[in-house]
Order: structure tokens, then C-alpha cells, then sequence
């Protein structure tokens, strides 16, 4: 008999503003057992004290205050955590998360991973191309670690022309750059190959394709200028990959947009996926 196991992620883009807002209200009808946060912006004490007692916490701060910063609530407490990801002198705090879980008697591996935002052609465009080696170098390891894993967040990247509203004027800006997109192309395949998101390049499943199937989006960020949101014209670039073993458990996946402008609590909505473990 499987256990039903609802994981979701959002990028809060500040956790107490998300809660001044009313996430608070969003995660108390959602029902979630594993919450992935990113941009979280805030001190563990100030995590948990939002959350509530009934939620064991793991937090990873970034090295500047104020900045970036993942963290993983589960109802029940993780068997281990890591936070290191890429060389040694390479700063990944508060960008790379990972936390063991038992779940029906398997363990579940989950990653809160918050990828830079980067700018063409500066220096924060090599730190984020840094990162996503690291996170390359990084996935195989972790499905040879564990059959059951999911890595999910704010990954800054668009991976195909349906996952941005307006590519076409985007192709040369960070986020949709092809190099960016090569990543993903060797994540989980690419675009036009046979095993496209069902075992090419690494082997990871990007859950959000497969349940959405070839269409646009559903998106997931939308920009907080002009009529961005009101018009649906948005960019999907959070996700869940999860091992070929963990998508094949998947049952549903949501995408939690708001029904008006004035009700969102982050300029992202949270991703949502059900497993029968």
C-alpha cells in the first residue's frame, strides 16, 4: 500500500513579506508534508517562528544577510541534510539544499536548489554558469545516492520556447540563453531527441513537461511590471526534476496561481507535485 506524499516549492522572495501577504493562509489549506523554499531571506529563527511548531525546519542562510538563502519544512524530521555543492572555493550557502526523508519505509532524497539570476555577458552570468556546473557534476551522484530524488526551485532558466511567453524578445537575455538552455538539454534531454524527458541526457524527468504536456507553461514567474500577470505573460523557471523512479510515482502536479494580482504573496507561484510512495 503506497503513502501519498504532497511536496511543493516556491521561491518566496522573502519569507516574512510572503507571509505579511498571506502564505500563511495558502499553506494552511494546501495540506503540504515537504515545503522547498527558496530566496527565503531571513534568519532560521525567523523561519520557524512563521511556520509554527508543528513543522521541523532546515535552513541554509546565504553568506550575504539578506540574500537568496533555501530551506526544506517537513512535517516529520529529515535522517540527514548536506548543504555543500562544487569546489571548495566555491560559495553555494543559501543556493543548494538536500535532506534525506523516510516516507511508507523508502527514503526520499529532496533538493531546495535557488540558481543565480544572472546578466549576460558579467560576472554574475559566470557564477551562475559556476553553479549550473556544479548541479551537473552533481545529479548523477545523487540518483546513484538515491532512486527516489527531487530536485526543485527557482532553477533561472527556461528551458524551451513554451516555457516563456515572449521568447522570441528574450533569446539574448539571461534566462533563455542557449547556453543556459544546453544545461537543461543535458539534464533531461533535449527537445526533438526520442528519450526527450523519458531518460535522455542525465535521466531526469522534468515533472511539469510531463504533466502539461506540449503546450505553453504553465508558467511560473511573472514580472511585477505592466500587466505581466493579467496577461498570462510569464516564464516557467520553477521546477521539480525528480529520478525516472520518483516520476514514475507522480500523480498530479499544480501550479498554485493566484486568482487576481492583488492576492499573490510572491511574483512566483508555488509548484506542487503528489507522489504515491
Amino acid at each position: 500500500m503506497s503513502t501519498a506524499l504532497r511536496i511543493a516549492s516556491v521561491n518566496v522572495n522573502g519569507v516574512r513579506a510572503a507571509f505579511r501577504k498571506g502564505m500563511g493562509d495558502w499553506l494552511a489549506a494546501r495540506d503540504v508534508d515537504i515545503l522547498a523554499l527558496q530566496e527565503v531571506r531571513a534568519a532560521t529563527e525567523d523561519v520557524t517562528g512563521l511556520l509554527g511548531d508543528e513543522w521541523d525546519v532546515l535552513h541554509d542562510a546565504a553568506t550575504a544577510k539578506g540574500r537568496a538563502g533555501v530551506a526544506i519544512a517537513s512535517r516529520k524530521a529529515a535522517s540527514i541534510h548536506r548543504v555543500t555543492l562544487g569546489d571548495d572555493d566555491f560559495d553555494s550557502a543559501g543556493r543548494w539544499l538536500e535532506a534525506d526523508y523516510e516516507v511508507g519505509g523508502r527514503i526520499v532524497t529532496v533538493v531546495s536548489a535557488y540558481v543565480h539570476s544572472g546578466s549576460a555577458g558579467t560576472p554574475k552570468q559566470v557564477e551562475k554558469y559556476r553553479f549550473l556546473d556544479a548541479m551537473e557534476q552533481r545529479l548523477p551522484a545523487l540518483a546513484e545516492h538515491n532512486e527516489l530524488a527531487v530536485v526543485m526551485g527557482d532553477l533561472n532558466v527556461g528551458h524551451r520556447t513554451l516555457d516563456i511567453k515572449n521568447w522570441k524578445g528574450n533569446v539574448k537575455n539571461a534566462g533563455f540563453l542557449p547556453e543556459e538552455r544546453a544545461y537543461f538539454d543535458r539534464f533531461v534531454g533535449a527537445e526533438g531527441d526520442e528519450d526527450y524527458n523519458a531518460g535522455g541526457g542525465l535521466g531526469w524527468v522534468d515533472l511539469g513537461r510531463r504533466f502539461a504536456g506540449e503546450v505553453p507553461g504553465p508558467y511560473t514567474w511573472w514580472s511585477q511590471r505592466g500587466k505581466a500577470f493579467d496577461t498570462d505573460t510569464g516564464w516557467r523557471i520553477d521546477y521539480q526534476l525528480a529520478t525516472p523512479g520518483l516520476a514514475a510515482l507522480a500523480t498530479s502536479y499544480t501550479v498554485d496561481r493566484a486568482a487576481a494580482y492583488d492576492q499573490r504573496w510572491s511574483d512566483h507561484s508555488p509548484v506542487v507535485v503528489e507522489y504515491a510512495i
